[in-house]
């Protein structure tokens, strides 16, 4: 596999016929080493953002003008993608039909080519199969993990293409581990036992960071205080960001989601801080929220509006125009725009700045595939901000977003089988994880920290706090290396005044008056820090130890208890680690 960890951003030699002016170092090398090996099958992986398209239909120009090939046929994950193909080939000349079916005649004359789904593969391989015997077809697959979505996804591609002249295939996001391999990609032994797959050119993100090709990204990460109601009627409370099990964080992570606490209205309103001060240097840039489902995102884009007295660009993939939207918006100066699955993977808004990751999926191909809507750049200096909430999958994706996965292809064992059958069995003895069987009841925002290149900058304050707004203030025009530098001066000054007002403290200096909700906020959180170390060492549930203090103190559960009886629980959960 060749990569360009040392190549300069720019190529300065011609580019291949009738494409772009000028090609990217990354570009131009992958090229060379395609035309070296002139090879049927050949494997591209590079960030997004990087140019893929660029690169490929640079190798399609190429491979018409020699008459290697006469038809093109694009597979893209979604119909939107179908139609930005189209019209990037259109750019360098050639004509791509996106709105092709497998059922119909013949095309046009017009068109080199056209652009179907992978969905829409699966849908007549066969009759794809006799389009492609019939001429020397290039095959550009897009995103070529989606061929291992399933296994029949997967057969589709193969009995379609095998009889093609070329295969180009393209991704940008990590691969899975999984058992099902994709079609046209070659596995080598990686010696723990599985495959894993090979590319013929990688270009990774960090090399595209030095050469300027892709922005710096700013996760910001927000806790919390989250309360809900199970199915059973049992209240729980947790802090997003503690040390929790992997159900209860996905529960106290559905619950920050919900529309109706008071999470995701304090992390919009920072996001929406922070798009206003990279506006001021970046005037149409935009952001994007990525919601877990529609009426989330409906509910979302309500919030959006009243906080910024503008109705967001609204893209649910079952509505029509969908596509139609997302290129308005692109081409707009619009602020905001939300969407669920839609927009996560391949979509090209290079004004997209600012992100809200409001989704419970957890995957590393996910989150590679939204944060690659933010990475872009248009010009040096240029940073991208993703809001996410602070939890420990999530971090780590984050700080390793620098991290190359290959596809690791891991044959079944009678061990993964069992594994997989005490899942569903577990899935099953647990209803509380399903959809729809829980209550929110309550939920908090503090910001917590910025992620970048690895570290951690920040200490834990409440949101809309001076200190926020610090980090939200920081410029949007910046290099990688000034941003470090900034974080690490914000982080410096935070930890000073928070030194200083612990020594007025301990002096006898006048604290300046508390707001209720903060001195509530502060108990509930002492609260279930001590229900977690309770836990840890009673191994009771956490619910359980909430009713429990219930019983002994009285009162409401804690999102509606008074600062005396939560203070009460607090003494009383103390005295029971004292005793033992």
């Amino acid at each position: 596999m060749a990569n360009a960890d040392r190549l300069p951003p720019a190529f300065p030699d011609r580019a291949a016929w009738g494409t772009v002016k000028q090609l990217r170092a990354w570009q131009q090398a992958a090229l060379n080493r395609y035309r070296e090996d002139e090879p049927k099958d050949f494997l591209a992986v590079a960030t997004p953002g990087a140019g893929k398209t660029s690169f490929a239909l640079t190798v399609a120009a190429e491979l018409l003008n020699r008459r290697i090939v006469n038809r093109v046929i694009v597979v893209a994950p979604t119909e939107h993608l179908k139609t930005q193909w189209a019209q990037a080939a259109a750019r360098v000349g050639i004509q791509i039909d996106p709105n092709f079916g497998t059922r119909q005649g013949p095309s046009s004359a017009d068109f080199q080519g056209y652009a179907l789904t992978y969905a829409g593969v699966a849908a007549n391989p066969l009759a794809l199969r006799i389009r492609t015997e019939q001429n020397n077809t290039l095959v550009i697959l897009d995103e070529i993990h989606h061929a291992g979505d399933a296994r029949s996804w997967g057969e589709a591609v193969r009995e379609a293409f095998e009889p093609a002249r070329r295969r180009l295939a393209l991704t940008g996001t990590p691969f899975r581990s999984d058992a099902n391999p994709i079609p046209f990609v070659r596995y080598e032994p990686d010696g723990t036992g599985a495959l894993r797959s090979r590319a013929d050119y990688s270009y990774g993100y960090g090399p595209a960071l030095s050469d300027g090709i892709v922005r710096p990204v700013l996760f910001m990460a927000y806790g919390g205080d989250m309360q809900w109601r199970t199915k059973a009627g049992e209240e729980l409370a947790a802090r997003l960001g503690g040390p929790l099990t992997k159900d209860l964080t996905a529960q106290a992570l559905r619950t920050a989601l919900d529309p109706g606490g008071a999470w995701i209205p304090a992390v919009l309103r920072a996001a929406n801080t922070r798009l206003t001060e990279v506006r001021s240097g970046v005037p149409d840039a935009g952001g994007l929220v990525i919601a877990n489902d529609q009426s989330h995102a409906r509910a979302y884009a309500k919030i959006l509006q009243q906080i910024t007295g503008e109705p967001p660009t609204l893209v649910l993939s079952d509505e029509p125009g969908s596509s139609k939207r997302i290129t308005e918006f692109a081409e707009s100066e619009d602020r905001w725009m939300v969407a669920v699955r839609m927009v996560s993977e391949g979509v090209d808004v290079p004004r997209l700045a600012v992100g809200v990751y409001a989704t419970a999926t957890l995957t590393p191909l996910f989150f590679a595939q939204a944060v690659g809507r933010f990475v872009r750049a248009r010009s040096r200096g240029e940073t991208a901000s993703v809001f996410l909430p602070s939890i420990a999958p999530l971090l780590s994706l984050a700080a390793g977003l620098e991290t190359e996965r290959d596809h690791a292809l891991k044959p079944k064992t009678p061990e993964d089988e069992a594994a997989l059958l005490a899942e569903a069995q577990q899935e099953k003895s647990e209803p509380d994880l399903v959809e729809g069987t829980f209550t929110a009841l309550a939920s908090e925002a503090d910001f917590e920290k910025v992620v970048f290149d690895g570290g951690e900058f920040g200490l834990q304050t409440m949101s809309g706090s001076d200190e926020e707004r610090d980090y939200l203030g920081l410029p949007g025009l910046l290099e990688p290396d000034q941003v470090k530098d900034l974080l690490r001066r914000r982080q410096a000054a935070q930890v000073e005044r928070s030194e200083s007002a612990r020594a007025q403290s301990a002096a006898g200096a006048p604290e300046r008056p508390r707001a209720a909700h903060e001195d509530l906020r502060e108990l509930r959180k002492q609260l279930n820090t001590l229900v977690a170390a309770w836990h840890h060492r009673s191994g009771k549930p956490h619910g359980v130890i909430h009713n429990e203090l219930r019983e002994a103190c009285g009162g409401p559960a804690a999102v509606a208890a008074t600062g005396e009886q939560l203070t009460e629980r607090i003494e009383r959960i103390r005295s029971w680690a004292t005793r033992g």
